[in-house]
C-alpha cells in the first residue's frame, strides 16, 4: 500500500509525499529480505550436497545457485523470471521467497480524490507498475473513506455513498487478494451459524473436507453442493433440490468457489476400551 494524499497532520516517514519512490523502496527492502534468505540456504547446500555427501540436493543446489544469480545479482524480484520448471518452481514453493509472491498495489487516496477519482500520482504509479510489475493489479481506494463507513449503520453507508455517489473498493480488495494467492472459499451451513472455509484452488471435495476436521477426509463418501447463487436465486435450500440443481459429488469432484456444501463421511471407529 502507498500513500498518495497530502495531510500536514500525518507525517510521512521520507518527508515527503511521493508514492513511486516508495514503491521502490519496498520493492528493493523485499529482494534485500530475499537475499538474507538465500545466502545461509545456500550455504547449508553446499556444506551437504557439494563437500559433504548427499549427493541427492545437488540439483536444488543448482537451482539456488541460479535464484542467487537472479535476485542478488541482476538485483530481480523472483517473479520476474517467466521461464522457472517445474523442478525449479518445487524449489521456490519450498522457500516461498517474498519476491516470488504475487503483487497487488493499493493506492491511498485523499476521500476528495477518490470520490472525484482523480489524483496527480495515478498515472505515474500506473506507469511504473507497467514498467516495473506488468499485469499487476492497481487499486486506487481511500482509507479515510472506508474508515468512514465501517463506523456507520449500513442505511447510514449506503445514504452516504448515494449522496455523493461513490462506493467502497473492500470486498473488491479482499476478492482480488484471494485470487491473486490462488484462493477460494466454500461455506457449511446449520441450524446455528454458517461458516466459511478456505481453500487453494484446484482442491478435491475430500481435501476441503479435511479442512473441517481430518476425520471428514479420512472418512468422505460424497459431497452434496448447491451454488450460492442457485441458492440466492432460488430463495431456499429446498428449492434448489425441487429445480434440480442440488447435486451429489465424489471424491474428485474439485471445489468451486462459493460452494455450499454438506459432507457425508464415515466416522472412524472408537477405540475399544481396555
Amino acid at each position: 500500500m502507498t500513500r498518495a494524499f497530502e495531510d500536514e497532520d500525518i507525517i510521512h516517514v521520507e518527508g515527503t509525499v511521493d508514492p513511486v519512490r516508495d514503491m521502490e523502496i519496498i520493492h528493493e527492502e523485499l529482494r534485500l529480505k530475499d537475499e538474507e534468505m538465500i545466502g545461509p540456504i545456500i550455504d547449508k547446500l553446499e556444506k551437504t550436497a557439494v563437500r559433504g555427501s548427499d549427493k541427492k540436493l545437488k540439483p536444488e543446489y543448482d537451482v539456488m545457485c541460479k535464484i542467487k544469480s537472479w535476485v542478488m545479482d541482476e538485483k530481480k524480484h523472483v517473479r520476474y523470471y517467466q521461464d522457472w520448471n517445474d523442478k525449479e518452481i518445487e524449489v521456490l514453493n519450498k522457500y516461498l521467497f517474498l519476491t516470488s509472491k504475487p503483487m497487488i498495489y493499493l493506492v491511498n487516496l485523499s476521500e476528495k480524490d477518490y470520490i472525484r477519482k482523480k489524483n496527480k500520482w495515478l498515472v505515474k504509479i500506473k506507469e511504473w507498475v507497467d514498467s516495473h510489475d506488468p499485469g499487476a493489479l492497481v487499486i486506487p481506494f481511500s482509507g479515510g473513506l472506508e474508515s468512514r463507513l465501517q463506523d456507520v449503520s449500513e442505511e447510514e453507508r449506503q445514504t452516504y455513498c448515494a449522496e455523493h455517489k461513490t462506493q467502497s473498493v473492500l470486498t473488491k480488495i479482499i476478492k482480488a487478494g484471494y485470487s491473486a494467492l490462488q484462493l477460494e472459499y466454500f461455506f457449511t451451513a446449520g441450524p446455528d451459524e454458517v461458516r466459511a472455509w478456505t481453500v487453494r484452488k484446484g482442491t478435491k471435495a475430500p481435501q476441503a473436507a479435511g479442512k473441517i476436521h481430518t476425520d471428514f477426509e479420512k472418512g468422505f463418501i460424497m459431497a452434496e453442493v448447491m451454488k450460492f447463487q442457485d441458492f440466492k436465486e432460488e430463495g431456499s435450500e429446498s428449492a434448489v433440490k425441487a429445480a434440480g440443481k442440488y447435486r451429489q459429488q465424489g471424491r474428485n469432484y474439485i471445489v468451486e468457489d462459493g460452494d455450499i456444501i454438506f459432507f457425508k463421511f464415515n466416522a472412524p471407529n472408537a477405540p475399544k476400551k481396555k
